[in-house]
């Protein structure tokens, strides 16, 4: 690539150093035929096109066309006239001073273009890395984080094709082409301790990456001249990119793992307490059985008809703790079977009698509705979840309504209740688990899991369960489509 870079500038100089040349031969023509003019001034006149030159090119030019400018001068413009013969010794010290003048002034109008040059590329160079940055810290999660990085860096230094070797997962990251093209054992080799910091494997760079002491990856490029400083400046912002996503994974991890022990824990004090009414009024009846072994058949069947009722409880229960926790898992299997929507409400509403106690409940519907699929249990335990939540956060006399009813081709199951309501800047969280409003939390038990649970079943039946809030009423809707189709 280097010499492909040389045989294109080599023309391009050719040609500049023939303009310079020919420019000093305008000069000449003009001051000597066109418009005759005097030494003093035509030697200003070279002297300005040789500073212009070596703005505009660079050295070599413009002291090519010093020379030529001297030779001229001489000639055309120093008596005696037509020769290169010099008479006069001032006139030897004017021609040498021009000549100096002329390269000194050469030489520092290329140097300040260079270090224009340089800085204006050193400027480039940090915008680019800035850019870079930034690119980090705006990659998401649609696809893996050391694909994105990649792209992202062959878009901002204009490389024609990219490869990242991450050391801890062993995987390879590509832009511009399809593999790594047979350097894979050399990104390896870079990624290692003792490894080199860069080497060359055309038409590829191969640069390791490093935390610290650490390597923890290598890249490779090509297509692209960056300097070296500006390639390690990249070597470091790869490394702190793979770092902050692997403290983002570790971070997601300890999180999931912390919301499963919470859920575990807050599981066991439901069930505890869920379970200890049903066990007291068995344990109640089979304990007056045991004593009394002389009670008349009439009490007897009570007593057993109320153990069988409450363990009929007490395993309904249990079901709905498992069901609670497979809910935990990403994947919510769904048993769909037809079933009617009016039927659910009313057999949610039989299982919570002694939670309803005297609290008012009625079930609202427009007449006769015909049955949808859906998975009955798990349906049951949302408008349970529902229910519950609207019982604790409403005063006794204030009723509580539940309704069912089609609308365009969507069922609507909706729990209602006329308490205080929900603020309106709670509402967007109230479906995250374990969330809870910081104004009831410590006043009125609960775990922040009902509301995402039934949230949760709602989704998972290619539904949707929102809510709507105002003070005096609040809605809970489940809306499930009203065919049968499959679901998730």
């Amino acid at each position: 690539m280097s010499g492909m870079r040389t045989g294109q500038v080599l023309p391009k100089r050719s040609a500049r150093v023939l303009i310079a040349l020919a420019g000093v031969a305008a000069v000449t023509f003009l001051g000597y035929k066109v418009v005759p003019v005097n030494a003093t001034t035509v030697g200003f006149a070279y002297l300005l096109l040789i500073l212009i030159i070596a703005s505009s090119w660079g050295f070599l030019e413009a002291a090519l066309a010093s020379l030529l400018a001297t030779l001229v001068f001489n000639f055309f413009f120093f008596p005696p006239v037509g020769t290169f013969t010099i008479a006069d010794p001032q006139n030897w010290v004017a021609l040498s001073s021009f000549l100096a003048t002329s390269l000194i002034a050469s030489r520092l109008s290329a140097k300040a273009k260079v270090r224009a040059s340089e800085a204006l590329e050193r400027q480039r160079d940090l915008e680019r890395l800035y850019a870079f940055s930034r690119a980090i810290l705006l990659i998401d999660k649609s696809s893996p984080f050391g694909k994105q990085l990649l792209d992202q860096l062959a878009l901002i230094f204009n490389f024609e094709a990219a490869v990242l070797y991450e050391r801890y997962s062993g995987e390879f990251h590509c832009a511009g082409i399809s593999g790594p093209e047979g350097i894979e054992e050399s990104l390896r080799s870079a990624a290692l301790p003792g490894g080199p910091p860069r080497q060359e494997r055309p038409p590829f760079i191969i640069v390791g990456v490093s935390r610290g002491s650490e390597p923890v990856a290598s890249m490779a490029f090509r297509g692209s001249h960056v300097p070296e400083a500006v390639v390690q400046g990249v070597a470091n912002l790869v490394a702190i990119g793979l770092e902050r996503a692997r403290a983002q994974e570790l971070g997601q991890q300890i999180e999931a793992a912390r919301q499963s022990e919470q859920l575990r824990t807050t599981l066991i004090d439901a069930m505890a307490h869920e379970f200890k009414t049903p066990l007291t009024l068995i344990k109640a009846a089979t304990t007056s059985l045991l004593a009394n072994p002389e009670v008349p058949a009439e009490s007897r069947k009570e007593q057993i008809a109320i153990a069988d009722e409450e363990a009929e409880h007490l395993r309904e229960l249990i079901d709905d703790a498992i069901e609670m926790a497979r809910l935990d898992t990403a994947h919510i299997e769904i048993h769909a079977e037809m079933a009617n929507p009016v039927d659910t409400l009313q057999d949610v509403l039989h299982s919570m009698q002694t939670e309803i106690d005297e609290h008012p409940v009625r079930i609202v519907t427009s007449g006769p509705l015909p049955p949808i699929a859906f998975d009955k249990r798990l349906m049951k335990l949302a408008i349970r979840q529902l229910l519950d939540n609207a019982l604790k956060y409403t005063p006794p006399e204030v009723p509580v309504e539940m309704g069912a009813w089609v609308e365009d081709g969507m069922a609507m199951l909706e729990v209602t209740d006329h308490g205080e309501g929900i603020p309106a800047e709670e509402q967007p969280r109230i479906f995250e688990r374990f969330y809870r409003s910081p104004s009831v939390k410590g006043q009125i038990p609960g775990s922040g899991l009902g509301l995402s649970i039934a949230h949760g079943i709602a989704r998972a039946h290619n539904g949707e369960l929102t809510v709507s809030s105002r003070p005096g009423r609040t809605t809970f809707r489940i809306s499930l489509p009203a065919v049968r189709q499959e679901v998730a």
